[in-house]
């Protein structure tokens, strides 16, 4: 019988038996090492290793990691503060990849970079961007984080960006937070949120 007070009320936060008791406080899951602050401020602060090298250690989402620096209010490096810090490997005839440009390349994508590259410095991006800043009050519509929590925001393409007509259109457009975009384009996302034609189709009852 699940225990009462002296009203015969139910104990909020004590189940039926002693041996499953669970009292508020406590959580029905181990504790991972990546939950506490000190930790984790040692390895991204200190140690300087990126939020998917420790998620790497503790066999877990970069996700995961990034939602832990911000529940402890971590500062999360940009990427231009990831690059001064980040390994490249070796460099000129010694690294494996010196002289395998363009189509030689592995990660080739018939000149899609330069195009991608162009496209976001353009006037149209800037106009569609601020636009979409506008209409979405600057809260991502994954998770209703505001942008003012120190989380970076990113406008994320519902259909591909490969796709040249609708890369600014605002029904393909949708402002998300760096985390829901991470999800969003992981093998988490079984589901496909925000992603493909019916996403597109029927955007607005999701916003």
């Amino acid at each position: 019988m699940k225990p009462r007070n002296e009203k015969g009320e139910f104990i909020k936060g004590v189940h039926y038996s002693p041996e499953t008791e669970f009292k508020k406080g406590n959580h029905w899951r181990e504790p991972k090492p990546y939950w506490d602050k000190n930790i984790l401020e040692d390895l991204y602060i200190t140690q300087k290793k990126s939020a998917q090298e420790i998620a790497n250690m503790f066999n877990c989402k970069g996700n995961n990691i990034l939602y832990f620096l911000h529940k402890h209010k971590i500062p999360v490096r940009n990427t231009s503060e990831s690059r001064q810090i980040k390994y490249w490997g070796l460099k000129g005839e010694l690294n494996g990849m010196f002289g395998m440009n363009g189509e030689l390349n592995p990660n080739w994508k018939g000149g899609l970079t330069p195009e991608r590259q162009d496209f976001y410095i353009s006037q149209e991006w800037k106009e569609v961007s601020q636009l979409i800043w506008k209409r979405d009050k600057g809260i991502c519509q994954r998770c209703n984080r505001k942008k003012d929590e120190g989380i970076p925001f990113h406008i994320h393409h519902i259909i591909s960006f490969q796709n040249k007509e609708l890369r600014a259109i605002p029904k393909n457009l949708i402002l998300i937070c760096e985390i829901c975009h991470i999800y969003i384009h992981s093998k988490e996302n079984y589901e496909q949120q925000f992603i493909g034609e019916e996403w597109f189709v029927e955007k607005e009852q999701y916003l």
